[in-house]
Order: structure tokens, then C-alpha cells, then sequence
């Protein structure tokens, strides 16, 4: 979940000249989504939309964990207080996207596992 910081800091830096970078780090975000809920037992994601949705709100409460807590939501950046924080943005996005659907355990496993899978797939997901 690091980039999704980077990637509205970026954005805010370059203004329109970085939107092909936010676009390309969004589609980037998306894809780990889809691997994370794929490859995790307990974490669902029904169709495009809330996969698309999913990857925003996870930005947006990422950033929005950053702003206010000064935490990082990464599970491998910030030890266990980020690992923490990211199984939580994991399980919390479930309430704001019809069709994402995570249980307790789901978004434990999927903090590791997208954490995983973030740091394979080049661009910086989230």
C-alpha cells in the first residue's frame, strides 16, 4: 500500500503532466488487487467496478492513514503497527464498495499478500 501516498503526492506535484503516471499507477493498483483477492481465501471481489472502486477507496484511506496518523500502510515498510494498519484499510474499504467482501481473517492474509504481490509487479500499487 505505499504507493497509493506516492501516487497522490506525485499528482499533486506534476499536476497534469503526471496523469498518465497516476493512470499507469492505478491500473498498476488494480491488478494487485485482483491477484490479492484471488489468491486469498476470505476476500472476494465481484466484477470490474468494485475491483476498479476497491483499488480507489484503498488509495484514499491510505492516504488519508498517512495524513492524519503519519503511518504508512505497508506491511513490510513499517512493521507490524503498518501490517496492522493495512489488514485494517483491507477489511474497512469492504463498507464503502458494493461487491468487495473481506472477513477478518481475508484481510489479514491479504495485507501479507498484497504486500507480496506489491513488491513483485513493478509501479508501486498502492
Amino acid at each position: 500500500m505505499k504507493g497509493c501516498c506516492i501516487m497522490a503526492n506525485q499528482y499533486a506535484k506534476t499536476g497534469n503532466a503526471g496523469i498518465i503516471h497516476l493512470v499507469l499507477r492505478l491500473v498498476s493498483s488494480i491488478v494487485i488487487l485482483g491477484i490479492t483477492a484471488f489468491l486469498t481465501p476470505g476476500f472476494a471481489i465481484n466484477g470490474l467496478w468494485p475491483l476498479v472502486f476497491g483499488a480507489v477507496i484503498l488509495a484514499v484511506l491510505d492516504y488519508l492513514a498517512l495524513r492524519f496518523l503519519n503511518l504508512n500502510a505497508s506491511p513490510f515498510g513499517r512493521g507490524i503497527s503498518g501490517f496492522i494498519l493495512a489488514a485494517v484499510i483491507i477489511y474497512v474499504t469492504q463498507f464503502f464498495v458494493p461487491g468487495y467482501s473481506v472477513s477478518y481473517f481475508g484481510a489479514i492474509v491479504g495485507a501479507l499478500v498484497y504486500g507480496i504481490v506489491d513488491a513483485v509487479i513493478p509501479g508501486e500499487g498502492m
